[in-house]
C-alpha cells in the first residue's frame, strides 16, 4: 500500500489546526509533522496536542520530520536525539526522519563520516528501544547526496531500525532518478513527492507525472507499505494543496 500524505513543512506558515483541516479536505491520509515549527523537539505537550488534532480529523501521523543531523560530540547528539524521540513518541510517530551530516559525500572527511555513522547507530538503538524507526533524508549536501553513498551508509550503520527516504535529486533527469529508487528499493520507507524542474523551481506535480507514475509503479511492484508525502507546492500557496493532492491520488490510483 502506498499512502498519500503531506509534509507539514509545505504549510509551515500555518497553525497545525489549519494544516490538518487542509490535508483532510484534500483527501490525504497522513501527515509528517516537521520539527522546525509545528512540533519542536522536546516539547511533548505540543506534540500531544498535534497528535490529537491529527487523529481527531481521521488522519494518521506518518512520521516526525526532525532536523537531527547526527554529527558532532556523541553526548550532545544523544541529548538532541532523546529530545527528538520524546516528541516523536508523544506525537505517535512510527518513524523519525533524520539527516546524515552537513557535508556531501565527496567533501566529508573520513573521520566526519565515521562520526555520523556512530551517532546514527546510537540513535537507532535509542529509537528501536521505543519501537520507532529512523529514515534518512535523501538529500544533497549530506552523505545521502549520492545513491552509492546512501547504500554504503546503511551498511555502515547496520541497524534494522534504519531505513531511507527517497526523492529525485535536484536537476536529475527522470530515468536517472528512477534508477536511484530501484537501487535503494529494499530500504525505502517514505517518499517525498514534489515537482521541481529545473533546479528548485516548483512546478505543478502534473508537470513531472511521468516520473511519479513510474516511481509509484516501481514501489507498488516491489510490495510493502510506503508513505508518499507531498512536500511543497508552487508558490507555497495553500490554495493549491487540493489540486496537488488530487494529482497525487490520481497517480497512485494507476500505479
Amino acid at each position: 500500500m502506498i499512502r498519500p500524505g503531506l509534509c507539514s513543512v509545505t504549510l509551515r506558515a500555518l497553525e497545525p489546526s489549519a494544516v490538518v483541516e487542509l490535508a483532510a479536505a484534500a483527501g490525504l491520509e497522513a501527515i509528517e509533522w516537521g520539527g522546525d515549527v509545528h512540533v519542536p523537539p522536546g516539547d511533548v505537550e505540543r506534540a500531544g496536542q498535534v497528535r490529537a488534532l491529527t487523529e481527531g480529523a481521521g488522519l494518521a501521523v506518518a512520521s516526525y520530520g526532525s532536523y537531527l543531523r547526527c554529527e558532532g560530540p556523541a553526548a550532545a547528539v544523544e541529548q538532541e536525539t532523546r529530545a527528538v524521540l520524546a516528541s516523536a513518541a508523544a506525537l505517535g510517530a512510527p518513524r523519525v526522519r533524520v539527516w546524515a551530516g552537513t557535508a556531501g559525500s565527496a567533501d566529508a572527511a573520513p573521520d566526519a563520516r565515521e562520526d555520523v555513522v556512530r551517532n546514527l547507530r546510537r540513535a537507532c538503538e535509542l529509537a528501536a528501544a521505543q519501537g520507532i524507526e529512523l529514515g534518512l533524508e535523501f538529500h544533497g549536501g549530506t552523505l545521502t547526496d549520492e545513491v552509492g553513498s546512501t547504500l554504503r551508509l546503511l551498511e555502515e550503520v547496520d541497524h534494522p531500525a534504519l531505513t531511507t527516504y527517497w526523492q529525485p535529486h535536484q536537476d536529475m533527469p527522470a530515468p536517472e532518478a528512477i534508477d536511484t529508487l530501484r537501487r535503494v528499493l529494499d530500504r525505502v520507507s517514505t517518499v517525498h513527492v514534489f515537482s521541481w524542474w529545473p533546479g528548485s523551481e516548483r512546478l505543478a506535480l502534473s508537470e513531472r507525472s511521468d516520473l511519479w507514475r513510474e516511481a509509484f509503479a516501481t514501489l507498488a511492484a516491489h510490495g510493502g507499505d510506503h508513505d508518499a508525502l507531498l512536500e511543497f507546492v508552487p508558490g507555497d500557496d495553500p490554495a493549491l494543496l487540493a489540486r496537488e493532492a488530487g494529482t497525487l491520488r490520481e497517480l497512485l490510483a494507476v500505479s
